[in-house]
């Protein structure tokens, strides 16, 4: 019996050393794939062949990964074309929800239209990012109104959603929002969840948004187009997020911070070094938690070191990125959508 495991082992260790790991990207590839006059910002895939979007003027549609056919239509209310920055998904519908009152947010209807599930108008109404914990239960964020932050649950598949009091948050800050960049300052992993705001604080809840606390970050923010413009998270520890500042998009010091204790405590990497500003930031699948690409109009740059360091890889400019798998991905920004292939 000893023999047999010591043989068992030994192959194990034999196939694992012969297993070569994953090497740092060098180049990526940029190929367009849908190209229109609409700004996009929000993309999710629906499942491993569609990849779904939502953008100004009412724009919404898919792109089949593989043969890369778009199907665009436009979703009007009343007399208005909505601006959709957020989208997110259940297996089994599509959501997509926009920015200034009135608030819309759409799903998947029965009979092949998007339907209104949520509407919210008032003055400094602005959601900003959504996103599902699981078929059931999802969460979007917007500025503040009245006092807090605005945040909005559901737990019935996205049919219905509530407006979370006052009372029920910390205690907001004047003017404190999130920006409506990229879709990406909302991460959620298992029953958790972390929302980044323009005050560089992070709102953290354990339980699917049942009880919350604040996370204090050192992230700049101290002027208001300053502060986490995006974050993800590989696991339930591992967290990145970027900021910086639009309007200054070369400033690099305090932009980037990282997290290895599920957002006890944050640091700062690579201060004072590029990238500047970026919208976006993904972790790259199957990578441990090490590599990570950021774009923004600024280009697309990338880190095999968890974000000590990075390069920039191309000056192609997006607001938004989602992977479809550990070498290839997929990017938004003005006027188009496009195709990465990261080698």
């Amino acid at each position: 019996m000893r023999s047999i495991i010591s043989f068992s082992m030994a192959l194990v260790l034999l196939s694992c050393a012969g297993e070569p790991k994953q090497k740092p990207f060098q180049s990526v590839t940029v190929t367009p794939v849908f190209e229109d006059s609409v700004s996009i910002r929000a993309i999710t895939f629906l499942d491993s062949r569609t990849l779904a979007f939502a953008g100004s003027n009412g724009v919404y549609g898919t792109v089949d990964v593989n043969s890369h056919k778009v199907r665009a239509n436009v979703q009007i209310f009343d007399s208005i074309q909505p601006h959709f920055r957020a989208v997110g998904h259940t297996s089994s519908d599509f959501f997509m929800l926009s920015v200034e009152s009135p608030a819309l947010l759409y799903k998947t209807g029965d009979q092949g239209k998007m339907e209104l599930v949520y509407t919210e108008d008032g003055e400094g109404v602005f959601y900003d990012s959504l996103a599902f914990w699981n078929d059931t239960e999802g969460i979007a964020v917007g500025d503040t109104v009245d006092g807090c932050l605005s945040i909005i649950v559901t737990r019935d598949g996205g049919t219905s959603w509530t407006k979370l009091a006052c009372s029920d948050l910390p205690e907001g800050i004047e003017d404190e929002g999130a920006f409506a960049a990229s879709n990406s300052n909302i991460a959620v992993q298992g029953n958790k969840v972390w929302i980044g705001t323009t005050e560089g604080r992070i709102y953290y809840s354990s339980d699917k948004g049942m009880t919350w606390e604040i996370q204090e970050t050192p992230i700049v923010s101290k002027e208001p187009t300053q502060g986490i413009y995006s974050l993800d998270f590989f696991d339930e520890n591992t967290g990145f997020a970027i900021g910086g500042d639009y309007t200054q998009p070369g400033s690099n010091r305090a932009n980037k911070i990282k997290t290895v204790d599920g957002g006890k405590t944050w640091q700062l990497v690579a201060n004072g070094l590029e990238p500047g500003y970026k919208s976006c930031v993904q972790f790259v699948p199957n990578s441990g938690g090490k590599d990570l690409v950021a774009v923004g109009f600024t280009g697309v740059s990338y880190s095999f070191d968890g974000g000590e360091s990075w390069q920039q890889l191309s000056e192609a400019s997006f607001y938004t990125l989602r992977f479809l798998n550990d070498s290839t991905a997929y990017a938004a920004g003005k006027n188009r959508i496009a195709q990465l292939v990261f080698k």
